[in-house]
C-alpha cells in the first residue's frame, strides 16, 4: 500500500520555488496521461494556492517528450466495462472542476507546452492565462476517433478561434504545431526549448501576480515564428467555407464538392479522417461547439458532463468502448461504429446526449463556487 501511494505521489511533482508553484506532470512512460490521482491532486493544489499569499503564480509542465497526452481513458473504460460507469463519472467530474478553476483563476498560470498536448492535456493548459509553446509542441483533440468528443472545455476555447477553425480542429483531430497554435490563439508565446530553463528561473523570481509583469518576462525569451508553407492555417478561407455548414452531412458534401474541383491531398485526407471517425461523436461535438459559442465556460462544462455520463452508461451508443478497444487496447485501428453512418444518427439521437441526468444517471456537475473579485479576464469566462 505504501509503495502504491508513493507511486501516485510521484505522478505530480510539487515544488515551491521562491514565489512560484511549479507542478510537473510525471508519468513520462504514459506521456503524462492524467490519472484520477493527478486531476484530484492538481485540483487540490490550485484550490489551496489561490488563498496562499506566498504563491504568486503557477507553472505547469510535463516530464519527458509530452506535456500531457490526455486523460487515462483506458482505466475509465476498463471500469465501465466491468459495470462501474460511476468511476468514469467521478474522474470527469473532478477533471472538469479543475478546468473550471483554471479558467477562472485569480493568479497567472503559465503552461510550458514543450511536446505533446492532447485531450485532457489541453484542458490542463488552454484555460490558463499563458500558454508557452516551442518547436517541439504538437497539439490535437483526437477524441472523435475514439468515439468520445473533444471535452475538457474544448468546445468553449475552440469556438473562440477565428472563423470556423475550431470546428475543423475538433472534428478532425488535426495536429497543430507551435507556430499554428500561436497564429490561431491557442498559444500566447513561442519560446525555443533551449531557453525554457532560463524562462522558468526568471518566472520563479516574480514577486507579483500582475499578468502584465509575467507577460513581460515571457516576452524577453519569446521569438517570432513563421507558419510553414504547408500549414493548414493558410487554408482558412476553405475551412470557413466548408466547416461553417450547419450539419455534418453538409460539411462533408461541401468538402466533396471542393474535391471535384481540384486535386488536393489536404481535402482528401480531411474527408478520409471524418469518414473514419464516430458519426455520433461528430454530430454531438458539432452541436456542442455551436451551442456554447456565446456561453460561459461553466455552462459548457456542465453540458459536457451530461454528455459524458450518457456515453459512459452506453445507453445510446457504445462507440466510446469500441473506439478505445480499436485504438488503445487491440490497436487494430478498425473501430466498428454503431450507428455506422452520419445519416443513421438522427437529431433525436443527438438530443438524448444533451438531456438532463435522471436519478439513476447521476446529477448535474456542481462547479466550485467562485468569488466576485476575480480579474476581468476570469470574469469574462463565467
Amino acid at each position: 500500500m505504501a509503495t502504491s501511494t508513493k507511486l501516485n505521489e510521484d505522478q505530480v511533482l510539487v515544488e515551491l520555488k521562491s514565489s512560484a508553484r511549479v507542478l510537473t506532470l510525471n508519468r513520462p512512460k504514459q506521456l503524462n496521461a492524467l490519472s484520477y490521482y493527478m486531476v484530484s491532486k492538481l485540483l487540490e493544489i490550485f484550490h489551496d494556492d489561490e488563498e496562499n499569499s506566498d504563491v504568486k503564480l503557477i507553472i505547469v509542465k510535463g516530464n519527458g517528450r509530452a506535456f500531457c497526452a490526455g486523460g487515462d481513458v483506458a482505466a475509465v473504460v476498463q471500469e465501465a466495462r466491468g459495470g462501474d460507469w460511476r468511476f468514469g463519472a467521478k474522474f470527469f467530474s473532478t477533471e472538469y472542476k479543475l478546468n473550471y478553476l483554471m479558467a477562472t483563476y485569480s493568479k497567472p498560470q503559465v503552461s510550458i507546452l514543450n511536446g505533446i498536448v492532447m485531450g485532457g492535456g489541453a484542458g490542463a493548459s488552454m484555460h490558463g492565462r499563458f500558454r508557452v509553446v516551442t518547436e517541439k509542441t504538437v497539439f490535437a483533440m483526437p477524441e472523435t476517433a475514439l468515439g468520445l468528443f473533444p471535452d475538457v472545455g474544448a468546445p468553449y476555447f475552440l469556438s473562440r478561434l477565428d472563423g470556423f477553425f475550431g470546428e475543423y480542429v475538433g472534428l478532425t483531430g488535426a495536429r497543430l504545431d507551435g507556430a499554428e497554435m500561436l497564429a490561431c490563439g491557442l498559444a500566447t508565446h513561442f519560446v525555443p526549448s533551449s531557453k525554457l530553463s532560463l524562462l522558468e528561473e526568471s518566472l520563479c523570481k516574480v514577486e507579483t501576480s500582475d499578468p502584465a509583469v509575467v507577460s513581460a518576462i515571457i516576452d524577453k525569451y519569446s521569438e517570432q515564428v513563421f507558419l510553414k508553407e504547408a500549414s493548414v492555417y493558410h487554408r482558412m478561407d476553405l475551412i470557413n467555407k466548408c466547416f461553417s455548414r450547419k450539419t455534418m452531412e453538409e460539411i462533408l458534401f461541401s468538402l466533396e464538392t471542393e474535391a471535384t474541383r481540384k486535386a488536393d491531398s489536404w481535402i482528401s485526407t480531411t474527408l478520409e479522417t471524418l469518414k473514419k471517425s464516430s458519426p455520433t461523436s461528430l454530430k454531438v461535438f458539432l452541436r456542442l461547439i455551436r451551442e456554447v459559442r456565446l456561453a460561459g465556460v461553466g455552462e459548457c462544462l456542465v453540458r459536457e458532463y451530461r454528455i459524458v455520463c450518457h456515453i459512459l452508461q452506453g445507453h445510446h451508443s457504445k462507440d466510446f468502448f469500441e473506439g478505445c478497444r480499436a485504438i488503445l487496447i487491440d490497436k487494430d485501428r478498425k473501430p466498428k461504429w454503431e450507428p455506422s453512418k452520419l445519416e443513421l444518427v438522427s437529431d433525436s439521437d443527438v438530443d438524448s446526449y444533451f438531456s438532463k441526468l435522471d436519478a439513476k444517471g447521476g446529477k448535474d456537475l456542481e462547479l466550485p463556487k467562485r468569488f466576485t473579485n476575480l480579474p476581468a479576464h476570469a470574469i469574462s469566462k463565467l
